[in-house]
């Protein structure tokens, strides 16, 4: 078996039996403000034939730095089989004849299925409103001597079960940011900095519990980070360590797999890693020029950004879209969702105002969750609202996402980082779980969802299941994603943290400090 990486997530791996190609990404996502690091515009002729003849096409999750739909439509054949992961609804597939593709092979989430003699795969999947209705997902490849785990981004909650199909030689993963949070903040500079050291060590810090629970042969750092070339972006990029960024490069990781004993593979795009009885790697360019990358990453990302000037001034061009009653249009569409959604409303709490810049004038949207109403929020209706949250969004980027009727804003907006936030109290999981589904289908999902773990932390169902971390007993569970505090849990001060998205609990109280209403049973151990 071979796997050589295509940049980011993507992967072609290749046996004897057949190819598979994972998440190839070429086209720069979310408004333009992501491209692929190292730079993959650059691949040669004969490993881009490779790549668009693959046998079969898997796409994790329709996220843009995943699912490219600008490359998919252009270079690959349309009867291309595609292996489906098991979601609950079928917007992947939809997604994907949209396209024009037409040959999906359906499979059972965590159940290993044979393609060819020689060429086996099993994908898991996560299904948390959180990581996107839609979905997200892991597969574990096998050319039935040599066994690769491709987990990308997916944060899977159960350990085991990719472990479960047998030893691993390689395991892909991510290490770096994959969110706003918290560099869009307005906040002071000093406590932008300490979240961003707390964020960026929670990423590695949960990155390594993957790494410890699968006990891959080789780890592979990949799904990031990514390089921010456009005005007013490049600050995200980390190159001298001391940036408000949370976006640390595959050294920094590498670093820390060697200190905690494990072999780290160094990958960029082109890059093989031939798996027999030894693992051999061999890049697209000398070493030297590899090592260049991230020794001289700020002339490299210089570089990178003039090539494609053109490209982004062309894209600002695009962004340009005649005004329209913006309010109204935001109302007809989200006051019938806000009402399918009587639970998730109540979560949030507080409204939301969304400001934008309406030429001379400033405009804000009053989004009143609790009354399933969008207003101006100079409007004497809006008079007694006081606000929770606050996004500010350029007018253009506004008009494209609704014109577009995006369903998912993580996907469409916040991950470009091209706004501000503020809020006036905690995170708050039930707000960005809303605007990550906008259409019907997904506000059921996220509805249904919420409901559930209302009844869990207030209905008469009692999770019994506890377990000991460090000097105390705690409910197995975390309560905002089901991660199991046996593997993820560990003790800080006077904090019981879940190292899997870095929440925070007391453990005097199990109050959780992360966010409101997300307490913990926690007592201390008995001796």
């Amino acid at each position: 078996m071979r796997a050589t990486s295509v940049g980011h997530a993507g992967i072609l791996v290749e046996c004897d039996a057949g190819s598979i190609l994972c998440d190839p990404w070429f086209v720069p996502a979310f408004l333009g403000s992501w491209f692929v690091f190292p730079r993959n515009d650059q691949l040669d002729d004969a490993l881009m034939a490779r790549i668009e003849q693959a046998d079969y096409l898997y796409i994790s999750h329709l996220h843009g730095d995943h699912h490219d739909a600008a490359w998919l439509r252009e270079h690959l054949r349309r009867d291309v089989p595609i292996l489906l992961p098991d979601y609950p609804t079928q917007e992947q597939e939809r997604t994907l004849r949209a396209l024009g593709f037409t040959n999906f092979i359906p499979t059972r989430d965590g159940v290993e299925m044979a393609l060819r003699p020689g060429l086996s795969i099993a994908i898991h999947v996560e299904t948390s409103i959180t990581d996107g209705p839609g979905g997200d997902s892991a597969i574990v490849i096998s050319d039935g001597r040599h066994r690769l785990v491709n987990q990308n981004d997916c944060r899977t909650t159960d350990l085991s079960a990719l472990a479960a199909h047998g030893p691993i030689d390689l395991h892909w993963l991510q290490y770096s940011g994959a969110i706003w949070y918290p560099m869009v903040y307005e906040l002071p500079a000093d406590d932008m900095a300490q979240l961003c050291r707390a964020k960026t060590e929670s990423q590695g810090a949960r990155a390594m519990r993957y790494v410890e629970a699968l006990d891959a042969r080789a780890v592979v750092p990949s799904a990031g980070p990514p390089a921010f070339l456009d005005d007013g972006l490049t600050h995200l990029n980390m190159i001298d360590g001391d940036e408000l960024s949370i976006f640390p490069d595959q050294q920094w990781f590498l670093e820390r797999l060697a200190a905690a004993g494990h072999q780290g593979l160094l990958v960029i795009p082109g890059t093989t890693i031939t798996l027999d009885d030894d693992i051999s790697v061999a890049h697209p360019i000398p070493d030297a020029e590899v090592d260049a990358i991230f020794t001289d990453k700020r002339a490299y990302l210089d570089q990178y950004r003039a090539d494609w000037a053109g490209w982004l001034q062309d894209l600002h061009a695009s962004w340009a879209r005649p005004r329209s009653d913006i309010v109204a249009a935001i109302a007809a569409w989200w006051e019938p969702l806000m009402r399918l959604a009587p639970t998730v409303c109540r979560a949030i709490d507080a409204p939301l105002v969304i400001r934008t810049d309406d030429g001379d004038t400033q405009l804000e949207i009053l989004i009143d969750f609790a009354n399933a109403r969008v207003l101006d929020a100079s409007s004497p209706e809006a008079a007694d609202r006081v606000a929770g949250f606050r996004f500010t969004i350029a007018r253009d980027l506004l008009e494209t996402v609704v014109a577009d009727a995006a369903v998912d804003w993580s996907n469409s907006l916040l991950l470009s980082c091209r706004f501000s936030a503020w809020r006036a109290g905690a995170y708050n999981e039930y707000l960005y779980n809303f605007i990550k589904s906008l259409s019907v289908e997904r506000m059921v999902r996220t509805e249904a969802e919420a409901a559930r773990k209302h009844l869990e932390r207030h209905g008469p169902a009692v999770d019994v299941d506890e377990v000991e971390v460090g000097d105390f007993v705690v409910q197995r569970r975390c309560p905002h994603r089901n991660a199991d505090l046996s593997i993820f849990g560990e003790i800080d001060g006077n904090d019981l943290v879940c190292t899997l998205h870095g929440w925070r609990f007391d453990t005097a109280t199990g109050r959780c400090r992360t966010s409101d209403d997300h307490p913990v049973r926690i007592r201390r151990r008995e001796t």
